[in-house]
């Protein structure tokens, strides 16, 4: 199997996340799989050393992924595409950086032997809530993308994990690319098109398994995750640990110790922004050089 990550830019809280993700996986990752880093920030993978390949990417390579609509998430389409023909005889898992594996790792490599992952499903396009999905169902309901005709069956997926057996990887995320490049020409609302693209080309391809039961994805409760594993590599710097230490610190993680999902209400959001408007902070001072 073929693991591999998509993280470019200088925010360092995501080259962290990848770090532990990364840890998660090598504690259980046999001599025959691999992990591919796509980055164009090498300089923070450097003490995986040869446990990891990492791809630079750089701006002109980025813009050429983004396509002749400027959609910054089809980059990772087009990075599965890149892996997928990389590493043909390989199933492949793309992930997010805000990921762990917690589970059993040979059962999640049986799972995907027979069948396309993502990381869980949300519901049917059609059925869901939110004013982006209401209105995207409305632009793509009932009309052809990528040759697929989109019915009130197709769901949508979590793309935190996006994973295929290698005997459909290329070919699905071709169809995926096509599904995406036919919203963006017709105007489809941007938001969500990377997403229900990959929903819609792996579901064509085989019946979905969700990976939400082998890896966990903390994209709502980033904060105190974020907390966590900096406390891990700000004391493998202070400590002088290896890798190898590391790895097994996050192979004896408590996972359920911290949620990985946490509603923030918008009221609480909005009186926090209130507060700080009407009650700014006072007494700045500075070092005068």
């Amino acid at each position: 199997m073929t693991l591999f990550y998509l993280v470019f830019g200088e925010n360092q809280h995501n080259h962290i996340q990848a770090y532990f993700s990364i840890c998660s996986f090598l504690g259980q990752i046999q001599a025959k799989d691999k992990i591919y880093v796509l980055t164009d920030a090498p300089q923070f993978y450097q003490r995986f050393g040869d446990s990891i390949k990492v791809v630079v990417l750089d701006k002109p390579q980025l813009d050429a992924w983004e396509g002749p609509h400027r959609f910054f998430w089809r980059v990772k389409i087009k990075a599965l595409e890149y892996i997928c023909r990389a590493e043909p005889q390989d199933d492949i898992m793309y992930l997010d950086t805000d990921t762990f594996l917690y589970g059993s790792l040979p059962a999640l490599q049986q799972t995907l032997a027979q069948s396309p992952m993502m990381h869980l499903h949300e519901g049917a396009l059609a059925q869901l809530k939110s004013k982006t999905e209401r209105k995207m169902w409305q632009q793509v309901g009932q009309k052809t993308f990528g040759g697929v005709s989109i019915t009130p069956q197709h769901g949508m997926w979590n793309a935190g994990v996006v994973a295929l057996p290698a005997n459909i990887a290329l070919s699905t995320i071709q169809n995926a690319l096509a599904i995406c490049d036919d919203m963006l020409a017709a105007n489809v609302t941007r938001r969500l098109i990377e997403q229900f693209a990959l929903s819609v080309a792996l579901t064509e391809a085989g019946t979905m398994q969700a990976a939400d039961t082998f890896i966990g994805h903390y994209w709502s409760n980033k904060p105190a995750w974020n907390d966590a594993i900096y406390q891990l590599v700000s004391s493998s710097f202070l400590g002088n640990r290896s890798l190898e230490t590391d790895v097994q610190q996050v192979l004896a993680w408590d996972f359920g110790q911290t949620p990985i999902q946490q509603r923030i209400p918008n009221t609480q959001v909005r009186l926090k922004k209130l507060i700080e408007r009407y009650f700014p902070t006072k007494a700045i001072a500075y070092i005068q050089p």
